[in-house]
């Protein structure tokens, strides 16, 4: 079946925009049956300590939804820190996952929904004090964010918060991908690592898809600057539990 296109922009190396393309369902298609999220570690206790680090972060609310929360790994932590939280996901086997979870843990006070990021609005009934995302916008465009926050900007109780967590930092995600931040890593694996990163940009590029299943990396000024542009302010913090990520803390003043 011939898959219909989704049209974005990304930032070029001279700071402005280009435009790029990507298949509608590529994301889709591969989370169409996976359980598990994309934690460091699936223990609880190291979701435990992620959890309670976004927790610090998200300071406060009392209504929150969660967008991509996956299998429901840090959403059911951040259930008994609220009133009312709604969780979302594009995948069906995640939200079953996700389901589980909250049931084991008796989270009467959790709804899951079946939407993405452009389905979502419809889908609601309510404005939140907080809403965020955890290694989700890698998926999105420019342009495919900046529409984000705009809807999200409709839904956002006064003093309200957009965090979206552990964004792929550009400057730092190759540097990890070539095991920079390994403690283990010779010589001779890091000058593989460099040359199969040089091959599989190439063919991305060619081929006008991301360079890997990771997604896009973004840069945080462009970050700030779709931020300013639809009347937040933004500040960028770097991920504890993931050196090559950080996290933007979107509000009003």
């Amino acid at each position: 079946m011939k898959k219909s296109k989704t049209w974005g922009y990304q930032e070029n190396m001279s700071g402005g925009y280009e435009n790029i393309s990507k298949p509608k369902n590529v994301w889709e298609e591969f989370f169409a049956d996976k359980k598990r999220g994309g934690h460091r570690s699936s223990a609880e206790e190291f979701l435990a300590m992620e959890a309670r680090e976004k927790l610090f972060h998200l300071d406060g609310g009392k209504k929150l939804l969660d967008f991509g929360c996956g299998a429901g790994e840090l959403l059911v932590y951040y259930a008994t820190e609220y009133e009312k939280t709604i969780g979302v996901d594009f995948s069906p086997s995640m939200l079953d996952e996700a389901s589980k979870r909250i049931r084991e843990r008796n989270c009467e006070n959790t709804t899951l929904i079946l939407a993405d990021d452009k389905t979502v609005w419809d889908k609601l009934d309510s404005s939140f004090d907080r809403i965020t995302a955890a290694g989700v916008f890698q998926y999105l465009t420019y342009q495919e964010i900046d529409e984000f926050i705009f809807n999200a900007s409709n839904y956002l109780n006064n003093g309200g918060k957009i965090v979206l967590f552990d964004m792929l930092d550009p400057r730092l995600y190759p540097l990890w991908k070539i095991g920079l931040f390994s403690q283990d890593k010779t010589c001779w694996k890091f000058i593989c690592e460099v040359v199969c990163g040089v091959k599989n940009t190439i063919s991305a590029s060619l081929k006008n898809r991301p360079r890997d299943i990771l997604g896009y990396s973004h840069n945080p000024k462009t970050i700030k600057k779709i931020a300013n542009k639809n009347g937040f302010e933004i500040i960028c913090v770097q991920s504890m539990y993931y050196e090559y990520r950080y996290h933007a803390i979107i509000f009003r003043t």
